[in-house]
């Protein structure tokens, strides 16, 4: 019987001045090696016996015979340094002095060493030849941009990429190359057909940008008639002749078989500009703060990290996967340049663009034209975000329960990004706030507890939302249905890593359709006094909120500490971490069981980072088009109905080299379909009470 388990569970360019050691080294010669014999030396006279008419004699070197050559040649290989015990037995055996061996042995290290500094150089040589011509590309290329509508030259504003500025950048990546490639060779089976630019693509690369960047700034602060009112008061959608015709110049023509899905959105969030564009920029904090949106990302070539210490004229290669939180709608995969620039009138500019092109590989299914945004600094820390999704796709292997949501372009929108930024930024100023008033004794008001509990509670969200999607590195497996939800399952073993217990671990999810609004399932599903309807875990028990952390204006973000007491004895001091967040594109709940002394240390502001974890959950969408009043929220969205994701992670066996037993499999297969059951008899009846 299945057993709640309390874990879920560069180098720098160096002008090397050694021509002199090379040239007095370089006198050893390849074939024999000479070495100075005691016997055979005549010493020149010294003091008042020394003719000062009369030259010193050179000294005399004994030459070697091809035999004890090729010996010592041999055991030089082996052993280049050879101890005294080894000299003598070598002297012996060649029929030499050990001290004639010593001195071979000597010289010939000496050669190697020489000869390896001669290759060096070589290779430093043209190195610097390499970076020259490269530097050259960048200039020519900056200086050639273009206009993408007029074709005359593009404005860089305040961007200087001069000469000296790239020596530095690229002294610099050469340092980081060692560690980029080791991070892309550890990565190569999570992303498919990404690939470093090579630096023939390079000065492409920077046209497009910006190109791209023009392009962005125009269609962010372009009205009618490139953007026209959608199919609901929300949106606005893209006048697709009108962008042909403003743009003409883009990426090239739609691809066969593919839609074209833009959208634009704009809010005031409550972040400074310069951390804005520091999240955007870093690939970490960007998949961190998107985590719902982007399951996998990584950097791939920085070709410039800005200048005047910031990210103003930022450019890198990236590779990265778009996801709904569900199995059943594929992810979309892109190979993109993402650059940033600084506007004379202040405003900052993020935007990306695909380099699809420039990469041997099979026809992309979606690929991004120029997609970013614009933020404007507004005082007292806040900023305005104008923000443009604007892809084209092949998305016909969506199931056709998300398809409404999906063909709305809110599943993968402008919107769902600007309502996911403008929540993360209230988190973010919740997690950063002091004097928190105690209007009640569950309430975390020290600085550090709540600091550390933020933090553990993000990591179990990231966890989650990158574990559920449909992401090509998940090896989903169908369970035979046996009614209209489709079980998938996937196995991991969890080995040396303090944020997960160690062993085999299982994640189960099933995606369907419910005809109750998102918020009402919402509201049900966070609430710890309804938990006992459908946790089968809690075995019925009184669930207690015991401590909370608000994380935004609406009361349904929160982190929340939940003691389960269970009338299972063994289960009475089990803990749940959860985090509920919602906004106007969808919600979650997630929530993961807690070892209750490692809760003490959390809520002390101790390291969060070795709380083990494995985070079960939901992912609330609506199914359709969404409608929504002047305050956020939610009057109609589609037919009324939601889409709900239900996830688990069960630690099946704590040892990490065990085999996954069918027992297992239809313990979890069970579980969540028994959820899945209880969650619509107790919905579906409160909606029609």
């Amino acid at each position: 019987m299945f057993q709640p388990n309390m874990f879920e569970t560069h180098h720098h360019l160096l002008d090397m001045s050694h021509k002199s050691s090379e040239n007095e080294l370089g006198k050893v010669r390849d074939d024999d090696l000479e070495t100075k014999s005691g016997t055979e030396t005549m010493d020149a006279p010294s003091g008042d016996d020394q003719d000062p008419n009369q030259r010193p004699k050179k000294k005399r070197y004994h030459r070697h015979t091809q035999r004890q050559i090729q010996e010592m040649e041999a055991f030089f290989k082996e052993c280049p340094h050879p101890d005294d015990k080894q000299r003598k037995e070598l002297s012996r055996e060649l029929g030499l002095e050990p001290l004639q061996v010593k001195f071979w042995f000597q010289n010939k290290r000496t050669q190697m060493k020489a000869q390896h500094e001669r290759h060096e150089n070589s290779i430093l040589k043209a190195e610097n030849e390499k970076l020259r011509a490269e530097n050259n590309r960048y200039k020519e290329a900056l200086s050639n941009a273009t206009c993408p509508n007029c074709g005359g030259p593009a404005a860089l504003g305040e961007m200087s990429f001069d000469e000296q500025h790239l020596r530095i950048e690229n002294a610099r990546l050469r340092e980081e190359s060692g560690f980029v490639g080791e991070m892309f060779g550890s990565s190569s089976d999570l992303l498919r057909s990404v690939s470093v630019p090579t630096e023939a693509d390079k000065p492409i690369i920077v046209e497009l940008a910006v190109a791209a960047m023009e392009e962005l700034v125009r269609m962010a602060q372009a009205g009618d008639p490139l953007w026209i009112p959608g199919d609901n008061s929300s949106s606005e959608m893209i006048n697709e002749d009108e962008y042909l015709r403003s743009f003409p110049r883009g990426i090239g023509p739609k691809p066969l078989g593919m839609k074209s899905e833009a959208s634009r959105e704009s809010a005031v969030v409550i972040m400074n500009h310069t951390h804005l564009v520091e999240i955007l920029m870093d690939v970490k904090q960007w998949s961190t703060v998107f985590c719902g949106i982007v399951s996998r990302a990584m950097t791939l070539d920085i070709l410039s990290t800005g200048v005047a210490g910031n990210y103003n004229g930022a450019l890198q290669v990236m590779t990265s996967e778009f996801q709904v939180p569900s199995p059943l709608v594929p992810t979309r995969e892109n190979y993109f340049v993402r650059y940033c620039k600084q506007h004379a009138d202040g405003t900052w500019a993020v935007v990306d663009v695909s380099l699809d092109n420039l990469r041997p590989s099979p026809i992309p299914t979606s690929r991004r034209r120029p997609s970013g945004c614009l933020i404007q600094e507004l005082p007292n820390g806040y900023s305005k975000v104008i923000w443009v999704e604007h892809v084209e796709v092949d998305d016909r292997a969506v199931h056709n329960i998300y398809r409404p949501l999906v063909n709305s372009g809110l599943a993968f929108g402008a919107k769902r990004w600007v309502a996911t930024l403008d929540r993360q930024c209230e988190r973010l100023a919740s997690s950063m706030a002091s004097n928190i008033p105690a209007e009640n004794l569950c309430v975390i008001t020290s600085p550090e507890g709540r600091k550390s509990m933020l933090k553990l509670a993000e990591r179990m969200v990231m966890s989650f939302c990158v574990g559920v999607g449909a992401s090509t590195a998940h090896a989903w497996t169908t369970l035979s249905a046996t009614g209209s939800d489709d079980v998938r399952v996937m196995t991991r073993k969890s080995m040396d890593d303090p944020g997960r217990p160690p062993g085999i671990v299982l994640s189960a999810a099933t995606s369907f359709w419910l005809p109750v609004p998102p918020k009402r399932l919402f509201d049900f599903l966070r609430d710890e006094n309804s938990r006992s309807e459908w946790d089968i875990l809690s075995n019925g028990g009184l669930v207690q909120e015991m401590a909370h952390i608000a994380n935004g204006r609406d009361p349904g973000n929160c982190v929340s500490l939940l003691r389960v007491n269970s009338a299972n004895s063994s289960q009475s001091n089990m803990l749940i971490l959860q985090e509920s967040c919602t906004d106007s594109t969808g919600s979650y709940v997630i929530y993961a069981p807690v070892d209750i002394v490692a809760m003490n240390v959390v809520l002390s502001g101790g390291d969060p980072d070795y709380v083990a974890l494995l985070p079960s959950g939901f992912a609330i969408l609506p199914d359709g088009p969404t409608n929504f009043n002047a305050g956020g929220g939610i009057l109609e969205v589609g037919s009324g109905g939601s889409l709900l994701t239900v996830a688990f992670q069960i630690l099946v066996d704590s040892v990490p080299t065990a085999k996954l037993s069918l027992g297992s499999v239809a313990t979890v297969n069970n579980l969540i379909k028994c959820t899945v059951e209880r969650i619509r008899a107790a919905v579906i009846t409160c909606e029609n009470a």
